[in-house]
């Protein structure tokens, strides 16, 4: 289906055209019209299949058709994300789907400038976007209401049970008008019983929505897993990067550790990388962002943190330096390559550390991933720091953290 066949505003039409949309996506194919006529919808739905603008051009339609006469400081519409960086992500969709429409977007989130968040949404904003932790800390201070709000929007509501906010997340529901009051859209990577269990608790008879094919990984990604000493993984990785020469990468490791060592090495032999992990600050967190989405940064390390929140065009390759821990997390790691029907590749290192969650991943995955077997000259000889330089860099100082959610003020800390 061409988005010219959907029952769309010009001003929404112009917003699509303005960002290059033709065809519809599965789940947009099946969001849209639904929404659009006010029905509540469960979808299931795989990263990378085109959700954010289903929900957006929903919403977008929705608020140019039905003009709030006083919304007062609720905003029309309230996105709840998981993570900072999905919430900037959707913002920033927003910008640009809703160009033409005239409506104020806005997303707030931990770890950027707390007061500049606060004053800009005490001025107003249609579209609110942001995490549970820093939406409930403002609307405890009274910046903002929820009593007029007449638009609900729950992404990766699994990713909110995985990461503890779910009681966040009934909090703010609970603050909506009556789900009779409101139309409300749940997006999920599975539609668990946790999932649908909230779903019936504050949606209105939701039309459940299945765009999850058999195969649960992207068809367009070419996957390959290599058998491989943990200490020959890099060497190996080195080798495949100058095999491969990818333009856009990024590299995930399980542990932040991992992620230093790994970009230490590879910065050293020649590779421009840098790591993402979840306790860095949030400006250096945009800014790497930023360098990679305009190829500045063609390596990008990352922790799963990252997993669910980087949404950038063209990344051709996705490492696995590690495997997974989690099934579910293999999914969401690849999905970051082969995004919008382009084609992919997804190389995975199993060690004998972490080998032993391949069994449940290609269960996961109702497939074997094919094996390629490295000959000697694929790996590349590294050079490696002198005693010198790793007595210095024992020296060094620390880069400065972002705060832990345990260790911020209770009286005044922003939440995440």
């Amino acid at each position: 289906m061409n988005f010219s066949e959907l029952d769309l505003p010009y001003e929404v039409r112009l917003g699509i055209e303005h960002v290059g949309f033709a065809s519809c996506t599965q789940v947009q194919e099946q969001v849209i019209p639904r929404a659009i006529r006010g029905e509540d919808v469960a979808a299931q739905s795989q990263t990378g299949t085109g959700k954010t603008a289903a929900f957006l051009i929903s919403l977008f339609s929705r608020m140019i058709r039905n003009p709030a006469a006083d919304a007062g400081d609720s905003p029309q519409a309230l996105i709840i994300a998981p993570t900072r960086e999905l919430a900037d992500q959707i913002f920033h969709e927003a910008e640009r789907l809703g160009k033409f429409t005239g409506f104020r977007s806005l997303a707030v989130y931990g770890g950027i400038d707390y007061d500049k968040q606060r004053e800009a949404l005490a001025k107003g904003t249609d579209v609110l976007i942001g995490t549970p932790g820093r939406l409930i800390d403002y609307f405890k201070q009274h910046v903002y209401s929820l009593k007029k709000t007449r638009y609900l929007v729950i992404d990766e509501a699994d990713r909110m049970f995985d990461m503890g906010f779910i009681d966040d997340l009934r909090y703010l529901l609970r603050k909506l008008p009556d789900y009779s009051k409101r139309q409300s859209m749940l997006f999920s990577a599975t539609l668990s019983y946790r999932v649908m269990e909230l779903a019936y608790e504050f949606m209105n008879l939701p039309e459940k929505i299945s765009i999850t094919p058999e195969q649960v990984t992207v068809e367009k990604v070419d996957q390959v897993l290599y058998h491989v000493g943990k200490h020959e993984k890099v060497p190996l990785l080195m080798g495949i990067l100058k095999q491969e020469q990818p333009e856009r990468s990024i590299i995930f490791v399980n542990t932040k550790r991992a992620a230093e060592m790994v970009v230490e090495r590879l910065v050293r032999n020649g590779w421009k990388a840098a790591a993402i992990t979840g306790d860095i600050l949030q400006k250096r967190r945009l800014r790497l962002l930023e360098e990679f989405k305009t190829g500045k940064l063609p390596l990008l390390v990352a922790t799963d943190v990252a997993s669910r929140g980087i949404d950038v065009k063209d990344v051709t390759h996705v490492f696995n330096f590690d495997l997974p821990q989690d099934a579910e997390d293999y999914v969401h790691r690849i999905g970051r390559t082969g995004r919008a029907g382009a084609v992919g590749k997804a190389v995975s290192l199993a060690c004998e550390e972490y080998v032993y969650s391949l069994e449940a991943i290609e269960k996961y995955v109702g497939q074997k991933i094919p094996v390629a077997w490295a000959d000697d000259s694929l790996y590349v000889k590294e050079i490696r720091r002198t005693a010198e330089e790793r007595q210095q860099a024992a020296l060094r100082p620390r880069p400065p953290q972002a705060a832990s959610r345990g260790n911020r003020s209770r009286s005044r800390g922003p939440r995440r």
